[in-house]
C-alpha cells in the first residue's frame, strides 16, 4: 500500500488524542497514511485551514460544521463531520474571586450538582458571569446556556468571551473572565496555576455530549473516498485502543510531547482516568464517564446530535442564518461513518437518530452485530430531545 501524507489540523487538547495516537502508535500507518498534525493557535484558524484546503481534515469543535451549514461566522465552506472524536471532556471553573465567595457561603464544590451549582452562584453574583469559551460555536458554548436558561441562572445570568483554551489561565488571572468551560488539560492548568477552581465537569450537564468531530471538506471527502476510510479506519482504531484502562500511562506520555500538548503527562492523565484535582485546596473528584473516545459508539455521528446543536444554536442566533434541519442533519455522516469503517466490522447503531437524553443507564440496542450498549445518555434537567420534533 502506498503512503500518502494527509495534512490534519488539531488543537493542543486531550480530545485530540485519536488523531495523534493514530500516527503514533502505527495504526496510520497500517492503513497506508502518514498524518502531518499541525497545531493551530485558535478554533477560528483549524476553521479557515479545512476551509481553505490547507489541510484535509482537522480536529473540529462538533458545533462548527453545523454552524457553517448555517452559514453563521462568515465562512460557508461545506464541511461533514465523518465520526466523532470525542465525547465529553470538559470542565466548568471559576476565578479566586468567584471561588472564595463560593466558599464564604458554604458551597462544598462536589463537582456533581449543577442545580445546587448554579444556586450558589447566582447567590454570590449579581450580574452576568462572564465565561470564557474557545469559540462561539462551542459545545461549551451550548452546555452553558442550556444549563443557565433551566438553572437559577437564568438566560441572562452568563455572558461569553471568547479566549483560546491555551490563554484560558491568563485570562482567568488577569480578571479578563470570571469563569471558563474549556477542554482538559486547559482546566486543570488553570488549578495548578492557582487561578480558579473546577466547579462542574461537563457531563454533569449533558453526560453524553459529542465534544469534537473527524471534520472534512465535503467535496474532499467524496472526491477521495479512499484516503478519508483509511484515515477514518486509523482514527477508530486509536480510539478503541484509548479506551483500555492499561494504555493511559503511555497515552499521557505521548500526548505530552513537545509537539502536541507540551506539558506534564500527570495533568494529562487527570483527563483520560476522570481523577481530577478541583482547586489549590486538593479536593479530588472520580469524574464516571469524563471523557469517553469509544465506548457506546462514542465515534458515531448521530443525526440527532447534530439535530440538537442546530435548535441550541438558533435559540443563540434568533433568525441570523440559513436553516433547515434535515440538510442541517446530514452534515454528521452517519452514512460515511458505516461506509468507510464497514471492512473493521465495528458493531454500529442500526438507526441514525436517536431520542437524546433518554437513556437513564447503560441500555443494549439494535446493531449491525447485535451487541452494542450505549452508555447513559441525560440531560440534567431531565428534558429529552425527540429528533422527529424537530
Amino acid at each position: 500500500m502506498k503512503s500518502v501524507t494527509l495534512p490534519v489540523a488539531f488543537m493542543p487538547l486531550v480530545d485530540a488524542a485519536p488523531l495523534i495516537i493514530a500516527q503514533e502508535m502505527g495504526f496510520a500507518e497500517a492503513e497506508g497514511i502518514a498524518l502531518d498534525l499541525i497545531a493551530a493557535p485558535s478554533w477560528s484558524s483549524v476553521r479557515d485551514m479545512l476551509a481553505i484546503g490547507r489541510v484535509d481534515a482537522a480536529h473540529m469543535l462538533s458545533p462548527q460544521p453545523i454552524a457553517m451549514a448555517m452559514g453563521l461566522g462568515g465562512v460557508a465552506t461545506q464541511v461533514s463531520a465523518v465520526s466523532v472524536l470525542s465525547v465529553n471532556g470538559n470542565v466548568i471553573g471559576v476565578g479566586k474571586r468567584l471561588e472564595e465567595r463560593l466558599r464564604h457561603i458554604g458551597f462544598e464544590f462536589d463537582f456533581s450538582d449543577p442545580l445546587r451549582a448554579a444556586e450558589a452562584l447566582a447567590q454570590v453574583s449579581h450580574e452576568p458571569i462572564v465565561f470564557g469559551v474557545p469559540f462561539p460555536f462551542s459545545m461549551h458554548v451550548q452546555l452553558l446556556r442550556y444549563w443557565s436558561r433551566a438553572s437559577a441562572l437564568g438566560s441572562d445570568g452568563v455572558a461569553i468571551r471568547t479566549v483560546p483554551p491555551p490563554l484560558m489561565a491568563r485570562a482567568l488571572a488577569n480578571g479578563e473572565v470570571d469563569a471558563f468551560c474549556v477542554g482538559e488539560p486547559w482546566g486543570s492548568v488553570a488549578v495548578e496555576q492557582g487561578s480558579g477552581a473546577l466547579l462542574l465537569p461537563g457531563n454533569a450537564i449533558w453526560s453524553f455530549a459529542p465534544e469534537k468531530v473527524l471534520a472534512a471538506r465535503t467535496d474532499w471527502a467524496e472526491t477521495e473516498p479512499d484516503l478519508l476510510g483509511r484515515l477514518m479506519r486509523a482514527v477508530w482504531k486509536a480510539g478503541r485502543w484509548l479506551a483500555a484502562p492499561d494504555v493511559r500511562a503511555a497515552a499521557s506520555d505521548v500526548l505530552s510531547r513537545k509537539a502536541y500538548l507540551d506539558m506534564p503527562s500527570e495533568l494529562i492523565d487527570r483527563a483520560l482516568s476522570g481523577n481530577l484535582t478541583l482547586s489549590g485546596q486538593g479536593e479530588q473528584r472520580h469524574v464516571e464517564g469524563f471523557l469517553e473516545f469509544h465506548q457506546g459508539a462514542a465515534s458515531f455521528p448521530w443525526r440527532s446530535q447534530a439535530r440538537w446543536i442546530a435548535q441550541q444554536l438558533r435559540k443563540s442566533v434568533g433568525g441570523e442564518g440559513n436553516f433547515n434541519a434535515d440538510d442541517i442533519a446530514r452534515v454528521f455522516r452517519s452514512d460515511l461513518h458505516r461506509m468507510h469503517l464497514s471492512s473493521l466490522n465495528p458493531d454500529l447503531p442500526g438507526a441514525s437518530e436517536k431520542v437524546e437524553g433518554a437513556i437513564p443507564h447503560a441500555m443494549p440496542v439494535a446493531s449491525a452485530g447485535g451487541a452494542l450498549t450505549l452508555l447513559r445518555n441525560q440531560f440534567f434537567d431531565g428534558q429529552i430531545f425527540d429528533p422527529a420534533l424537530f
